[in-house]
């Protein structure tokens, strides 16, 4: 819809302007201030060139009225353009808010250490992620989901010596010391007695299979991590091992050394990431040769840029917001275009039942599940709360609010909205294909806006996804749900002279809830 007025209104002023939006549609749909940057150009008032550009067009079959108001040019959208509009958003559900974006887009989300179970702070890097992916696809954009499996590094041998130490322990029952460090909770303890069915008891008797114990639970621990992903509808395209990637560090190191950018002190290897805005330098190697945790990031972004995407998107924890600068400074030094890398925080999330902190769970040690969130307030609600928010804000909610069937459970009141609709058209006996030709024209004011809302959401969708802020489509899905429910209240349909034109209207709402809730990874609901 916006493409077309945006071209409408330019083959008629033949000039760059901007496209506003009203905040009383009593005003028009768009405005632009077109005139105020004419006025100087002209050599006249802002108002008597938005008097003077209005003139052109009084024979727009898109726009309605065309008018001036201090300058500003206002356009109020034809019923017919609106209702062609309509009628094909009906007939084409599926392709309703696509859009023909090119370029390809390598999106890395979750990246969580195969050591554990999903964590609450994991699922909303993971819900974002997913979501994005839903709405770029269907605007077009060529997305790849990926998730990095840190497989490397120290934290899967304190995974195996945990396993070990637990089957010692609790299988074997031998009295054993445990270090400072391990992974603590019941999922420990029940990896070891599976190890034992799997592997054997015997696995447990020497410290040499703690290595053997590490890829075998890491193996598992991705197993669950899929499993947590798939019960909120998550799955990726993608697994990339970290380990699997260590080989290519020589080939990776030698293009760091071409750079010019790397040298050598105190026994150490760093790069010169201050040259780029970094606010120190940073080790790769160190004092014993082995490559730090940051080597593992360079080698896996090197990677990445050879597989020539047009455009790359990490989301991290808000925890990682001091290795931007770092690792952007690695690809730059490696010989790519940094600025192709963009990375979205994702703030942590405090959870309460009741007004209360919400229990940490006993299975994980000491932090709380994301599959015991999901099983107390279902996928639909987890998704739908952890966009409703900015990523990078905090988000603080309780569980109990979903237990709520009123408005200030979102996801409630959108889906009775759609329920609604269904129960209308029931209440009729009519269906789609009865009143698909009806002509929405002469609505009441009432109908006419919540026509106009229903059909903002492909703008919407692709203002979320540019701007990263999936919020503005949860606060629209909530805002078109309120305008249904106000009008339902307002305006009887069933057994009135409107009802095929208010059926329609319903209609077209129904199928921006729809696509809607789709795109963020939730089935609207046809019966509450």
């Amino acid at each position: 819809m916006k493409k077309r007025v945006i071209k409408a209104i330019k083959d008629e002023l033949q000039c760059e302007f901007v496209l506003e939006k009203p905040k009383d549609l009593s005003f028009g749909h768009y405005a632009t201030p077109i005139a105020f940057s004419l006025a100087k150009k002209l050599r006249k008032s802002p108002m008597i060139i938005a008097d003077e550009l209005c003139k052109k067009f009084e024979n727009s079959t898109i726009f309605k009225e065309v008018t001036s108001v201090k300058g500003y040019i206002n356009f109020k959208l034809s019923e017919d353009f609106l209702d062609e509009y309509a009628s094909w958003a009906l007939l084409n559900e599926s392709d309703f808010g696509k859009s023909n974006k090119t370029g390809s887009i390598l999106l890395e989300y979750v990246s969580a250490n195969p050591t554990g179970p999903l964590h609450i702070g994991h699922a909303r890097g993971a819900v974002l992620g997913d979501s994005l992916y839903r709405v770029g696809r269907h605007l077009g954009y060529k997305i790849t989901s990926e998730y990095y499996v840190n497989d490397a590094g120290s934290q899967m041998s304190m995974l195996g010596l945990s396993i070990y130490l637990a089957g010692r322990e609790n299988v074997l029952h031998v009295e054993v010391e445990w270090p400072e460090e391990f992974y603590r909770g019941e999922y420990i303890v029940d990896l070891a007695y599976e190890a034992k069915e799997e592997l054997g008891v015997e696995v447990f008797n020497d410290e040499s299979n703690i290595e053997k114990l590490s890829l075998w639970g890491k193996d598992k621990m991705i197993e669950l991590i899929k499993s947590n992903l798939a019960d909120v509808g998550i799955e990726f395209e993608q697994f990339v091992s970290e380990k699997s990637l260590y080989p290519k560090w020589d080939e990776s190191f030698k293009k760091l050394l071409e750079s010019g950018k790397v040298y050598e002190e105190g026994g150490k290897t760093w790069i010169r990431s201050t040259d780029l805005d970094d606010e120190k330098d940073r080790v790769v190697i160190r004092e014993d040769g082995r490559p730090t945790y940051l080597a593992g990031d360079i080698i896996y972004h090197d990677n990445k840029y050879q597989r020539g995407y047009d455009h790359y998107i990490n989301i991290w924890g808000a925890d990682h917001h001091g290795y931007i600068s770092r690792v952007k400074a690695a690809i730059n030094f490696l010989g790519y275009d940094e600025k192709k890398l963009e990375v979205i925080l994702a703030q942590m999330v405090a959870l309460l039942k009741g007004g209360e902190p919400y229990k940490m769970s006993k299975r994980a040690g000491n932090f709380i599940l994301m599959s015991d969130v999901v099983k107390d307030v279902g996928s639909d609600a987890l998704r739908f709360v952890f966009l409703s928010k900015k990523s990078d804000t905090h988000l603080e909610f309780d569980v109990d609010m979903f237990k709520q069937e009123d408005s200030s459970n979102p996801i409630f009141y959108i889906n009775y909205a759609h329920a609604r609709i269904n129960q209308v058209f029931n209440k009729s006996g009519k269906t789609l294909e009865d009143i698909q030709d009806v002509k929405l024209e002469n609505l009441n004011e009432d109908a006419a806006n919540l026509l106009y809302s229903a059909l903002l959401l492909p703008e919407v969708l692709e203002d979320a996804f540019e701007s990263r802020q999936l919020q503005k489509l949860t606060e629209y899905l909530k805002s078109l749900s309120s305008s249904l429910h106000k009008f339902y209240n307002e305006n009887r349909v069933v057994g009135t002279k409107d009802e095929d034109k208010f059926l329609k209207l319903l209609a077209m709402v129904g199928v921006s809830l729809r696509v809607g809730l789709s795109l963020i990874g939730i089935k609207a609901k046809d019966k509450m």
